[in-house]
């Protein structure tokens, strides 16, 4: 019986040359010329930002998802969080990295599919939907139907076999 798991992931070196690429470029930047703004990694799925002014931390923001953009990283698994500036002016911000497909979005991914009236079972396997059916054709149908809604997060097929 042919299967093929949906997933959502984010290649963490792209992630890494990314941030690397970045601090290269806000090492460069005339308008950061002295300045203490830093692009940190803390956790492997966390992103710290920090400036001196809220002006600065959202053009380091931009530099740093250009850069996750021109690496084909899916953007929409980057939860951007809110800017915190203090009372004396240093702002900083966290952007976190999310792997995998969280639950209410699986559910929502399996409903999609269900509806549709594929001959296909979805089932809910850790942060992965596994689709097994009896025709390879089901199954393409099902990943061409996938691509073409937005569901909020990247999708990927993988482990596809007959």
């Amino acid at each position: 019986m042919p299967t093929f798991d949906i997933v959502s992931e984010i290649d963490r070196q792209e992630v890494d040359n990314a941030l690397n690429q970045a601090r290269k470029e806000l090492v460069t930047r005339f308008d950061f010329k002295g300045s203490a703004a830093t692009i940190e990694q803390p956790g492997k799925d966390k992103i710290a930002l920090s400036a001196e002014d809220a002006s600065r931390l959202k053009a380091l923001h931009e530099i740093v998802i250009g850069k996750l953009a021109k690496r084909n990283v899916d953007l929409r698994n980057v939860d951007h969080g809110t800017p915190a500036v203090s009372s004396v002016g240093h702002a900083r911000q966290e952007l976190t990295i999310k792997q995998g497909i969280e639950g209410t979005r699986a559910k929502e991914i399996i409903t999609a599919i269900k509806a549709q009236g594929f001959k296909v079972q979805s089932s809910l396997q850790g942060e992965e939907i596994r689709v097994n059916g009896k025709k390879r054709d089901d199954l393409q149908a099902v990943i061409s139907f996938l691509r073409g809604k937005d569901f909020g997060v990247s999708l990927a097929y993988k482990n596809f076999r007959d």
